[in-house]
């Protein structure tokens, strides 16, 4: 999993993005922060188990879905079941080598 340093291949709103293989972040800082990183291997992992282009498709349409919901998007953003898979998992550094496979959809 390699991590690149780019400030252009993100929007203005992130700090960081995983783009399988890579993770991209904004800052050299953010190599070191490990609840940010752990976050982004989730994503690497569920780009994976989806074979990552159907992943893009999933993630892209249900942010969609939740921007027509919530009329919100920041609130759309948190609400993608990859995002609060990966926002509620962020802290546990471990949960990787236990999580089971298609983890995210129990947060649709």
């Amino acid at each position: 999993m390699p991590i690149v340093v780019n400030k252009y291949l993100i929007g203005r709103h992130f700090v960081g993005i995983a783009l399988w293989p890579f993770i991209v972040v904004k800052d050299h800082y953010l190599k070191d922060d490990k609840v940010f990183i752990n976050h982004e291997r989730i994503h690497l992992r569920q780009q994976a188990e989806l074979l990552v282009i159907p992943f893009y498709f999933v993630y892209f349409t249900e942010y969609i879905i939740r921007l027509l919901q919530y009329r919100n998007s920041q609130v759309a953003y948190r609400n993608i079941s990859f995002e609060r898979e990966a926002y509620e998992m962020e802290t546990e550094l471990s949960y990787l080598k236990n999580r089971k496979l298609w983890s995210f959809i129990k947060y649709l």
